[in-house]
């Protein structure tokens, strides 16, 4: 789930840098079946939803991002769902048994559900399908990540979504998606959010 993105994100990018006069030519329309596609896609770890945001930033621009919010809660919702349907409580009370201390984990998660959904999913490089799937795992409730999922999104979605609109040469754009110091800085400060987010909800906080 991490190796497999970074192949399909190369071929992608070769093919759209190869067919950039022909993704001009899409009609709104064409767009929103594509996005369904995708939606399926990003669900099986074949297309980050973040790398999918460069690319429709720089072809629709800001009208782009409410199709990225449908893909991105799409997919999280396909993944609970295949999750829950392979039993993944069974796979989390296994966990439990063979290694006690992820029940304390667990614990501290149900206590923060929608904080750490929201602090996890600011990560830009935490991998999409890995995280949705540890939810579900976990047992987080659908509502908590859908609405913690689509929180945590916006940042990087927009970031992703502007750099897109701005860049002049697909090519460049795709082969250097955090050009600019502006991009690094705000990629640096929601990986440093996201992990001191995450590291205060985890820790321990009762009596010894």
């Amino acid at each position: 789930m991490t190796i497999i993105p970074l192949v399909t994100t190369s071929l992608i990018t070769a093919w759209a840098i190869g067919h950039e006069s022909l993704l001009r030519t899409w009609s709104l329309q064409t767009w929103i079946m594509v996005s369904v596609m995708l939606t399926i896609t990003s669900s099986v770890a074949l297309t980050p939803p973040t790398f999918l945001a460069l690319v429709y930033g720089y072809f629709l621009g800001w009208i782009a991002m409410p199709l990225l919010f449908g893909l991105n809660l799409g997919a999280i919702a396909l993944i609970y769902i295949t999750a829950n349907f392979f039993h993944a409580a069974s796979v989390r009370d296994s966990l439990v048994r063979i290694y006690p201390q992820v029940s304390g984990l667990l614990r501290r998660f149900y206590q923060n559900e929608l904080r750490v959904i929201f602090f996890a999913k600011l990560s830009p490089v935490l991998p999409f399908t890995i995280t949705n799937l540890f939810f579900a795992v976990a047992g987080a409730r659908l509502k908590q990540v859908l609405v913690g999922g689509m929180l945590g999104m916006v940042p990087r979605t927009v970031l992703a979504v502007w750099a897109g609109r701005e860049a002049r040469d697909i090519r460049y754009l795709l082969e250097h998606p955090n050009e600019g110091l502006w991009t690094k800085v705000i990629l640096i400060l929601l990986i440093a959010v996201s992990t001191l987010g995450m590291g205060y909800l985890f820790k321990d906080r009762r009596p010894a």
